[in-house]
């Protein structure tokens, strides 16, 4: 199987200290329906994880995703990845930070990092890339301001 360019060479940076990059960070729990019969959360949850930070991104950024849609716009999920590096358990506190990678009229690049409750340990990064569509999932630029909000 043929692996991702961007998964081989992605290294997203979103500790202050080495990035001009601002991030949101949000503190989160593993719920026990997260988690298998050992209490290990299950990997698909990392993306709604990585979800609940970019909503709360654009939430923080003042262009609520709710009003992206109102507005006609789409992000439209067209590559996904995660690096699990130590398992997140049931009842774990961690953080979600999440940083606007990239942004273009037509594509949007997220990046995440999943730190344990006391901010030592890397449990997981990884990146998301959507496009910008229409109802009818036609490409579509995004209109200026929500670029330049979404960089703010």
């Amino acid at each position: 199987m043929k692996k991702s360019q961007n998964s081989e060479n992605f290294s997203p940076e979103l500790s202050s200290s080495s990035s001009s990059r601002t991030y949101i960070e949000i503190k989160e729990h593993v719920r026990y329906s997260e988690t298998d019969q050992m209490g290990v959360a299950h990997n698909k949850n990392y993306f709604e994880w990585f979800e609940i930070g970019r909503t709360e991104f654009c939430r923080q950024k003042k262009i609520p995703y709710k009003s992206i849609e109102d507005r006609g716009f789409f992000l439209v999920v067209v590559e996904a990845f995660c690096r699990y590096k130590r398992a997140l358990r049931y009842d774990n506190t961690f953080f979600i930070q999440v940083s606007l990678q990239d942004i273009t009229a037509k594509k949007v690049v997220f990046s995440y990092q999943l730190l344990s409750e006391n901010k030592k340990q890397l449990m997981a990064k990884g990146y998301t890339i959507h496009i910008v569509t229409n109802a009818k999932s036609e490409v579509k630029n995004f209109p200026e301001d929500i670029i330049n909000k979404l960089k703010s």
